[in-house]
C-alpha cells in the first residue's frame, strides 16, 4: 500500500503505525485499548479463562510514583559476613592461670565489725573516762564507728594518738586503746568528746549538736577541773571558742590558748588532730612536737623542774615531703 502522500497514524504509546499494530495483534486500529495501570502495556485477554503468566512482573516498589510524593523502597542489601566472636576476657587460657588486670578485679567484702551492722553501732555510745585531779583531759569530736565497736578511745590502726603519747614521754611504754581506762590512775590523763552521738564521720553532725555539745563539755570541765583541757584538732576548739567565749578565731596557733575555762584554772591547749587524715600533719612524727610541749606544760603546772641539760632540737617540717612519705607508707601497708 502506498502511504507516501498519506499521513500515518501512529500508536500513542508504541510509536508503531496503527495498521501494522493491527496486523500484528489482531486488534482494530480504532478500537479502544485497555492498558495496564502500572506499565502502560495493553492488557492481554484471558485464554480459556486463564491469564497467561508474564515473563517478568516489575517490582512495584521500584516503579516511580506518578502522582504525589512517595518514598522509594530500598533494595535488599546482601547479608554481611558475620565476624568471628571475640574471645571472652574471662575465658582462662589453657594450662595457664589468668592474671588479674584492671579490667578484671576481684572485690573482697571487708567485714570490719565482725558481723555487727552500722545501724547497730550508731545506737552505741562511748563512755567518758573522767575523774577528779586529772592533769590532762583529751577532748575529741565524737565517737566513730570503730570506737563504738571497740568501746575504747582512739582504736583505729591509723590513729597516731597512742604512738605520739609514747614518743613524747607522756607514757613510759607503748600503749594502745585497751589501756585507756588505766590512764587516769597511772598518768593523770582522761578522755571525753564534745558530742556523744556516734557517726561515721564528723560531717554527719549538725551545728545544733556542736553547740549543745560545747555547753555539756563546759559543765564537765567545770565539774572535774583538770589542769589542761586538750582539744584534739582545730575544728573542736573553733566551735568551743565561738560558743563559750563568744570569740570567732580567725587564725589559731597550736599550743596554749589565751582563754581559760570559766570558773576554773583549766588551761586550753590545742594540738593537731591525731587522725591520719590530718593533711597538715599526716605522720605521727610530725605531731610529736606538740605532745612534747604538752608534757612540758604539765610538768610546769605540777612544779616539776625540767632537766636543763636536755635542749630542744630545732623543729623543721616540709608538708610536701610528709605527704609523699605518707602515700608511700599507705601503698606499702596496702601491699
Amino acid at each position: 500500500m502506498d502511504l507516501g502522500n498519506e499521513q500515518q497514524t501512529l500508536h500513542p504509546l508504541t510509536g508503531v503505525p496503527a495498521h501494522e499494530l493491527q496486523a500484528f495483534s489482531g486488534m482494530a486500529a480504532n478500537e479502544p485499548q485497555v492498558l495496564h495501570t502500572l506499565t502502560g502495556v495493553p492488557a492481554q485477554e484471558p485464554v480459556n479463562g486463564e491469564m497467561p503468566i508474564p515473563e517478568m512482573i516489575p517490582n512495584p516498589a521500584e516503579a516511580e510514583p506518578t502522582t504525589g510524593k512517595r518514598k522509594r523502597g530500598k533494595a535488599p542489601s546482601e547479608p554481611k559476613p558475620k565476624k568471628p566472636a571475640a574471645k571472652s576476657a574471662k575465658a582462662p587460657k589453657s594450662g595457664k592461670q589468668e592474671k588479674i588486670t584492671d579490667a578484671f578485679k576481684v572485690k573482697r567484702k571487708v567485714n570490719r565489725f565482725n558481723g555487727v551492722s552500722e545501724a547497730e553501732l550508731l545506737t552505741k555510745t562511748l563512755p567518758d573516762i573522767l575523774t577528779f585531779n586529772l592533769d590532762i583531759v583529751i577532748i575529741g569530736i565524737n565517737p566513730g564507728l570503730m570506737a563504738a565497736y571497740k568501746g575504747h578511745h582512739y582504736p583505729g590502726p591509723g590513729n597516731h594518738f597512742w604512738k605520739c603519747l609514747f614518743l613524747s614521754g607522756l607514757s613510759d611504754k607503748q600503749l594502745n586503746h585497751l589501756d585507756d581506762h588505766s590512764l587516769p590512775e597511772k598518768y593523770g590523763i582522761g578522755f571525753t568528746n564534745m558530742v556523744e552521738r556516734t557517726t561515721p564521720g564528723s560531717k554527719d553532725l549538725s551545728s545544733k549538736e556542736f553547740r549543745e555539745g560545747g555547753r555539756i563539755l563546759l559543765e564537765k570541765l567545770q565539774k572535774y577541773k583538770p589542769r589542761i583541757a586538750v582539744f584534739n584538732g582545730k575544728c573542736i576548739y573553733e566551735i568551743f571558742s565561738k560558743e563559750i567565749f563568744g570569740v570567732k578565731v580567725k587564725k589559731i596557733d597550736f599550743g596554749i590558748q589565751p582563754h581559760r575555762i570559766p570558773e576554773t584554772d583549766t588551761i586550753c591547749y590545742l594540738m593537731p588532730s591525731s587522725s591520719a587524715r590530718c593533711a597538715q600533719f599526716p605522720r605521727a612524727q610530725d605531731k610529736v612536737h606538740h605532745y612534747i610541749k604538752l608534757k612540758e606544760l604539765r610538768n610546769q603546772l605540777r612544779g616539776v623542774e625540767t632537766n636543763r641539760e636536755i635542749q630542744e632540737v630545732q623543729y623543721t617540717f616540709d608538708l610536701q615531703l610528709a605527704q609523699e612519705d605518707a602515700k608511700r607508707q599507705a601503698i606499702k601497708k596496702k601491699k
